[in-house]
């Protein structure tokens, strides 16, 4: 009997790189998972979080917890949003022991799906092919709060046909960062085209992510700067045949 999982699919790739989600279904099918799709799901509250919206903040991580509460595990598209439940839900419910004890179960269950690959399903070659010259961008929270940077390198390692190319320097920021990006428009764009100047110089004509935030922004000021460089999320790779 196939092993089940619930998938966590963002805001982000929910309103606009829903390509994003279907591509993770497809892999962990291939590798020998059930996937479930909650549709009360909506958002983790990180945006209101980090603006420091709290209290409506938790208005959305309290549906997120009863949408998602119960057992098995939680595969998310995003090193960004899961790093908000495992890193910051329990900043947003320590006075609320119910609900902190909920955040505390799905912190255990829920993984970034290139984690859950490696660490859950323990697969590195999921049968992928893409025909490319890629670079890898390391997104700030799956890099800095999930220590998460070999392990797609890793997995990329087995997808035939993909030559992988490192940035030099490789972990610097998009600019994104959420509202930042937008309170901050001048900035992000400085560290958005900073970050382009390190892709063109890789030779590169693929961009790949854990994060579909951070590819929107590099995909917009490669557009902005007329370059024609693809950007795909890890998941999109895998699925490639």
């Amino acid at each position: 009997m196939a092993k089940r999982v619930s998938l966590f699919v963002t805001c982000i790739v929910d309103q606009l790189f829903p390509q994003v989600g279907l591509a993770m279904a497809d892999v962990l099918e291939r590798v020998g998972f059930e996937v479930d799709f909650p549709e009360g799901q909506t958002c983790c509250g990180q945006p209101a979080f980090n603006s420091g919206y709290w209290e409506e903040a938790r208005k959305v991580a309290r549906c997120f917890l009863d949408v998602f509460d119960g057992e098995g595990y939680i595969v998310a598209a995003s090193g960004s949003c899961t790093s908000m439940v495992t890193h910051h839900f329990e900043d947003l419910f320590r006075h609320e022991p119910v609900r902190l004890e909920q955040a505390r179960r799905v912190k255990n269950r829920i993984f970034e799906f290139s984690q859950f690959l490696l660490n859950v399903a323990k697969v590195e070659d999921v049968g992928a092919r893409l025909d490319a010259v890629a670079t890898y961008h390391d997104s700030c929270h799956a890099l800095r709060e999930l220590h998460i940077k070999d392990g797609p390198r890793r997995l990329l390692a087995h997808v035939r046909g993909l030559e992988l190319r490192e940035m030099d320097p490789p972990e610097e920021c998009c600019g994104f960062g959420g509202t930042f990006s937008v309170k901050f428009p001048e900035i992000s764009g400085g560290m958005a085209r900073t970050k382009i100047d390190a892709i063109l110089r890789t030779g590169a004509d693929t961009v790949i992510s854990v994060d579909s935030s951070c590819l929107m922004q590099i995909q917009g000021a490669m557009r902005k700067a007329g370059r024609n460089i693809r950007a795909m999320h890890l998941a999109e790779v895998l699925a490639s045949r």
